[in-house]
């Protein structure tokens, strides 16, 4: 699988398994989470992507159980989490209201607690998750750049920032910040638009996608988009998701596509996305039909 650099120490693969669900099969042995690890690795799927309030806060331990039963599994694999959103759930459970913090002492806690929990002793990439209305950016950058220092994190990102969010940051940081990973798809085709897209492909960033099947609506989308998918599935001899992921895969800017399933025959289809090949027109089908009607 094509490998995408992201800094001078950081690579992924251009395919990403997404955690988010980990913590929500009904078997989270050790034993079934290295089964899902290596479905992947098998395809040369090697990054991981996690986040400190996934399963409820729950998820990195689940991971950790399968890192800490076989070590050797650390080497072969990109590890990517989040921090800055509390919610009243888990270890948070006293608190009063959903809300997000990026001070430097919740950011330190966090990357303690994620590293404990999933066994590792430095994280690939660290993201802010969501971006923060009372964020002091010198605190904030000043945290993360320590974090980077230290060595207890490798590269640091954000998610689900805009432009004039990551700008902010990035002015108070020596650390380059790498990539932001932000909701893009069939479903959601806005950032290809309204600035998101072209201000990091200006800047040579490679932008990670969350959701790129539209939290599943994508796979029982009916009408002309619907229609289109099924046609191109059958062409290629895959199956709707690995459409809408190539439709992604296609946009120059080189999208890292983060996909999240339980199921093992669906977590073994992942790559599958690869063998379809979008011409320009072919594009414009789909993306005319997320969008409802003709391009201008």
């Amino acid at each position: 699988m094509e490998r995408v650099k992201l800094s001078d120490t950081l690579q992924f693969s251009r395919l990403i398994y997404g955690m988010w669900r980990l913590g929500d099969d009904a078997d989270t042995s050790p034993a079934y989470v290295e089964k899902k690890i290596q479905l992947c690795l098998d395809q040369g799927i090697s990054t991981f992507d996690q986040a400190d309030i996934y399963g409820g806060y729950a998820a990195e331990a689940v991971l950790g159980g399968a890192l800490k039963a076989n070590p050797s599994l650390r080497d072969s694999m990109e590890i990517v989490t989040k921090c800055d959103i509390v919610a009243p759930v888990g270890r948070y459970a006293d608190a009063k209201v959903k809300h997000y913090d990026t001070s430097r002492a919740h950011i330190d806690r966090s990357v303690e607690n994620s590293l404990s929990d999933m066994g590792i002793e430095t994280i690939d990439l660290l993201l802010i998750h969501r971006p923060d209305p009372l964020m002091d950016h010198h605190e904030t950058g000043a945290a993360l750049d320590n974090l980077v220092k230290s060595g207890k994190v490798k590269n640091i990102g954000v998610s689900n920032f805009r432009p004039w969010d990551w700008e902010l940051l990035q002015s108070a940081m020596s650390n380059t910040l790498v990539t932001n990973q932000i909701e893009i798809s069939l479903s959601e085709i806005s950032p290809f638009t309204n600035g998101d897209l072209a201000f990091h492909q200006r800047l040579g960033n490679r932008l990670m996608a969350w959701s790129p099947l539209g939290g599943g609506a994508l796979i029982s989308e009916s009408g002309e988009l619907g229609g289109i998918l099924d046609e191109l599935a059958a062409q290629f001899g895959v199956d709707r998701s690995a459409v809408a992921v190539a439709f992604l895969l296609h946009h120059p800017a080189k999208l890292l596509p983060v996909m999240g399933t339980n199921n093992p025959e669906r977590i073994a289809k992942i790559s599958d996305a690869l063998k379809v090949t979008l011409d320009r027109e072919t594009w414009y089908r789909l993306y005319e039909a997320a969008l409802g009607n003709e391009v201008p």
